[in-house]
C-alpha cells in the first residue's frame, strides 16, 4: 500500500515503550550494551544478550542500540565535536536524510534520542523511499534560520540518489533556500557516507560510521531543537 502518512510522529507502541517507568530499565540496558561493546563483543550478539536480559521490545532494542557506544567510540566522537559558534564563516556539509528526518520527527511529536556521543537521533526508517510530510518545510526553515543566525558561510546538502523522491526533495530544499537567499546547494550522490566521512569541512550528522571517521562534526539536530515552537519528546538514556 502507498505511504499516506502526513507526519513522521511516534510509533503506536512508543507511549508504553518509553513511559517514565521504563526509562531506568532502558538506561541500564544502554550501560550494559556499552560495557559489552567496550570489551569487543559483537554488536548483534551483545544487543541480543542485553535485550533478552531486560525483556526489551524490538523498538526498545533499536533505541538502546542507537544510544549505546563503546567508551572508545564515544570519547573519540566527542573529541571531534565542535561548538555551533565555530561555524561562523565556515562551510557545512549536511547528511540530508539523517538530519531532516530527525527534525521532522521532533516536530511531529516523535521520540528523539540523546546518545552517548552527544548526538540526537530519531527512530524513523526510510526503507528506500522518502515521503515529504507536513513538517518537512518547517524543519528546513528551522535549520536555515539557525545557520543564518550563526553566520555559516554555506551549506551543502548530500542526499542518497537511490532513495525514491530524492530529486523531489532536492527541488524542495533548493526552493526554500532561494526564497530566503540562503547559500545552500544540494547534491544527489550514490552514497553520502564516504563523502561526509572524508570531508574537509564540518559535517552535520548523527550517523555513527561517519562520526567515527570525520574530521569535525556538529550536533545540528540538538542545536535546532530548542528553537522549535513545539514540545520535543527527548529521551535521554545515557548513564547518569
Amino acid at each position: 500500500m502507498p505511504d499516506r502518512r502526513r507526519h513522521r510522529g511516534p510509533a503506536p507502541e512508543d507511549a508504553q515503550a518509553f513511559a517514565p517507568e521504563m526509562l531506568s530499565r532502558l538506561c541500564e540496558s544502554v550501560h550494559d550494551l556499552s560495557w559489552l561493546q567496550s570489551r569487543g563483543y559483537p554488536d548483534a550478539a551483545a544487543l541480543k544478550l542485553v535485550g533478552d536480559r531486560f525483556r526489551l521490545t524490538q523498538r526498545q532494542r533499536k533505541s538502546v542500540s542507537s544510544v549505546a557506544a563503546s567508551d572508545e567510540d564515544a570519547a573519540t566522537r566527542l573529541q571531534r565535536r565542535i561548538s555551533f559558534e565555530r561555524l561562523v564563516d565556515k562551510p557545512l556539509d549536511i547528511d540530508g536524510y539523517n538530519i531532516l528526518t530527525s527534525l521532522e520527527t521532533a516536530l511531529s511529536g516523535g521520540v528523539v534520542l540523546v546518545t552517548r556521543d552527544g548526538s540526537h537521533r530519531d527512530l524513523a526508517a526510510i526503507h528506500g523511499t522518502y515521503r515529504q510530510v507536513e513538517e518537512t518545510i518547517p524543519a528546513l526553515e528551522a535549520i536555515g534560520n539557525l545557520l543564518d543566525a550563526v553566520g555559516c558561510a554555506r551549506a551543502h546538502w548530500l542526499l542518497d540518489r537511490p532513495v525514491s523522491n530524492s530529486a523531489r526533495l532536492k527541488e524542495t530544499i533548493e526552493s526554500v533556500a532561494r526564497a530566503r537567499n540562503w547559500p545552500w546547494s544540494v547534491e544527489l550522490v550514490r552514497d553520502p557516507d564516504p563523502l561526509l566521512a572524508a570531508s574537509e569541512h564540518v559535517v552535520a550528522t548523527a550517523d555513527r560510521v561517519i562520526l567515527n571517521q570525520c574530521r569535525a562534526w556538529i550536533d545540528l539536530v540538538g542545536a535546532v531543537l530548542p528553537t522549535l515552537d513545539v514540545p520535543v519528546w527527548l529521551v535521554d538514556l545515557r548513564e547518569t
